[in-house]
């Protein structure tokens, strides 16, 4: 993986980052819980992306009995400058996996679940059947939970969408990541534009399902450009908008350009508020599925509110 990263055309080598702020702490949780989840996640032999990724709400998370789950496997396609999972050649896709899946989300209770994966683009669906599966095996074991999708871009895929929207998931998120400027150094492999017309493609197709985005800040994007993202995001009928500071996962990976500090990420918040975001995410620590559960319930409360008679949401693109 260091080769890959280095090889990246244009792709500088990363600099020592600044020294980091008291605002980002880590933190760690003593609660049984979080042990008993790892036990449980390999009894049934699933990734979690909060462990792949090295999230540091990782013990947060799973005292409160949330966990990420990355199906398809642990090995991804491609190497982005600013992930940890590791990159080469994957895995087969092991078939039991949804059945895997949804005996974790019975046997852990879970109100709301998110399924993630890593990039498979040697897949001729990317891997949408394994999203469809998961949900729909979901549906079956533990029909009171909500599910959340947070996909990868399925680039030249074109009927894995379809795929993944038919079995009705209840948020679809694809994160956007970072800035355009900045996608040949920090997202190689992706393009900022297709990723836009996936999230607008999975609000037309099933306009009852919510739409979720988010970047990484701290990468070297400025305002400005932050807010050209809210206002593609806001073309693209996105509901749900997070916002949280890139971490350095190790020395191979991007650098961190500056450390945003709280103050800024309040005022980013009231710009996409502004904008008519359903709900907005925006902390040093936020991580797409961070209190997901939580803001579904957002979620769903923000969209009542915005049925309601004589209620509207400032236009899309709107500042």
């Amino acid at each position: 993986m260091t080769d890959q990263l280095l090889q990246i055309e244009g792709h500088e080598a990363p600099r020592k980052d600044p020294p980091r702020p008291p605002w980002i702490r880590i933190r760690l949780s003593a609660d049984p819980k979080v042990e008993q989840t790892r036990a449980l996640m390999r009894r049934l032999e699933l990734n979690t992306v909060c462990e792949e990724a090295a999230c540091p709400n990782l013990s947060e998370c799973w005292s409160d009995r949330h966990a990420t789950v990355m199906i398809l496997g642990s090995v991804c396609t491609r190497a982005c400058a600013f992930c940890n999972v590791a990159t080469g050649v994957p895995e087969a896709v092991d078939p039991r996996e949804p059945e895997h899946l949804a005996s974790a989300v019975a046997e852990l209770g879970l109100e709301h679940v998110v399924i993630t994966s890593v990039d498979r683009d040697d897949l001729a669906d990317g891997g949408a059947g394994q999203f469809a599966q998961s949900i729909r095996r979901i549906r079956v074991l533990a029909p009171a939970t909500t599910i959340e999708v947070l996909t990868p871009d399925f680039r030249r895929k074109a009927e894995a969408l379809a795929i993944v929207i038919d079995a009705a998931p209840d948020v679809f998120n694809h994160n956007l990541e970072t800035v355009p400027r900045l996608y040949r150094r920090v997202r190689p492999g992706a393009d900022y534009r297709h990723s836009l017309a996936l999230l607008k493609r999975a609000k037309r197709l099933r306009p009852e399902t919510f739409t979720k985005s988010g970047i990484m800040v701290g990468l070297g994007e400025d305002r400005d450009e932050i807010r050209r993202v809210m206002d593609d995001l806001r073309e693209c009928e996105v509901d749900f908008l997070t916002v949280g500071q890139y971490l350095r996962p190790t020395s191979r990976h991007a650098s961190v350009e500056r450390y945003v500090p709280p103050g800024e990420f309040e005022e980013i918040t009231d710009e996409a508020e502004e904008r008519g975001f359903l709900v907005v995410s925006a902390t040093p620590l936020t991580r797409s599925s961070y209190h997901a559960g939580k803001d579904f319930r957002r979620l769903q409360a923000a969209r009542r509110l915005q049925s309601a008679p004589g209620t509207s949401l400032a236009p899309a693109g709107s500042s």
